[in-house]
């Protein structure tokens, strides 16, 4: 769906780094998605839900080199402050596992990601929510902010800015998430505060993903507004132009680099998926500009 995503006027000069220019407003685009790879799997069930957003028009030489000319900035999240695994071979195993064929193999899955992973997955594969818009979600893994002396590591957030109002159905349907959503922007805009979170204290690693960095000790700081405009956004088209989007931690401005070992496996991960997913649809892979238009 079309979004914008306005910086705030005034930042300290810490925060105000990357896209992060006071004032400045991106055009964007924004994917929710569940977590579960079953597409029949019904909303009402536990799962993780994912919030990326792309933004467009945003100048300078991106991190990965077979996309460093192009104009859009990735900011990947889901609805849990912590992730499963921190170790690079337990995810690897993680995935090989989920994607075996075999059930057995698929059930054991959740044995490479140690006991607080175990733990963390449990929370998050029977979460259940009553509509994206009224979700927050969190980048899970660290981030750079900046370049050179004035960086520092942070993690980041969207937390709703209005409180919530969606009902769960009494019967819920397979789609209900989807059509909650159509229906409330039908009716409506729905905006997010996007907060930053930097590191106060080296005890707060970039590499433990699994453990959260607590609000006590390092707060967040509101650097953006991203609203959400009233629209229709269902659509054979749209779906289409959905399914051919890539988003990954790594499409992004030095000044906001992935930092930690997960990260660094993502990179590959998500590289390798949206080759597979564009092989497969018999689409090209190429970033949107923000003119798209859909019947």
């Amino acid at each position: 769906m079309r979004a914008t995503f306005r910086v705030e006027d005034d930042l300290p000069s810490h925060l105000a780094q990357g896209v992060f220019v006071p004032g400045k407003s991106y055009a964007a685009w924004i994917r929710f998605s569940n977590g579960n790879g079953d597409p029949n799997r019904s909303d009402a069930k536990g799962d993780s839900r994912g919030m990326a957003i792309k933004l467009l028009g945003v100048p300078g030489e991106k991190i990965l080199p077979d996309e460093k000319d192009e104009q859009t900035q990735d900011f990947v999240m889901i609805d849990h402050p912590v992730f499963v695994v921190d170790d690079p071979a337990h995810y690897l195993t993680m995935i090989a596992r989920s994607a075996s064929k075999s059930i057995w193999v698929r059930l054991l899955a959740p044995l490479a990601m140690g006991f607080r992973g175990a733990l963390n997955f449990v929370a998050i594969s029977t979460s259940t929510i009553t509509s994206p818009l009224e979700a927050r979600y969190w980048s899970v893994t660290a981030y750079q902010l900046g370049t050179g002396a004035q960086r520092v590591a942070i993690k980041f957030s969207a937390r709703p800015a209005q409180p919530p109002t969606a009902k769960r159905p009494r019967q819920p349907g397979r789609d209900f998430l989807r059509e909650v959503m159509g229906q409330q922007l039908s009716e409506r805009a729905f905006t997010f505060d996007f907060l930053v979170q930097p590191r106060t204290s080296m005890a707060m690693s970039v590499e433990r993903t699994t453990v959260e960095w607590p609000e006590s000790a390092a707060r967040f700081y509101k650097v953006a507004t991203v609203t959400i405009p009233k629209q229709s956004f269902s659509s054979p088209a749209q779906d289409a132009f959905c399914e051919s989007l890539s988003f990954t931690p790594w499409h992004a401005l030095p000044e906001h680099r992935p930092l930690g070992g997960i990260n660094r496996v993502r990179r590959v991960v998500y590289q390798e998926i949206s080759r597979a997913r564009h092989e497969m649809n018999g689409t090209p892979r190429r970033e949107p500009t923000g003119d798209e238009v859909f019947a």
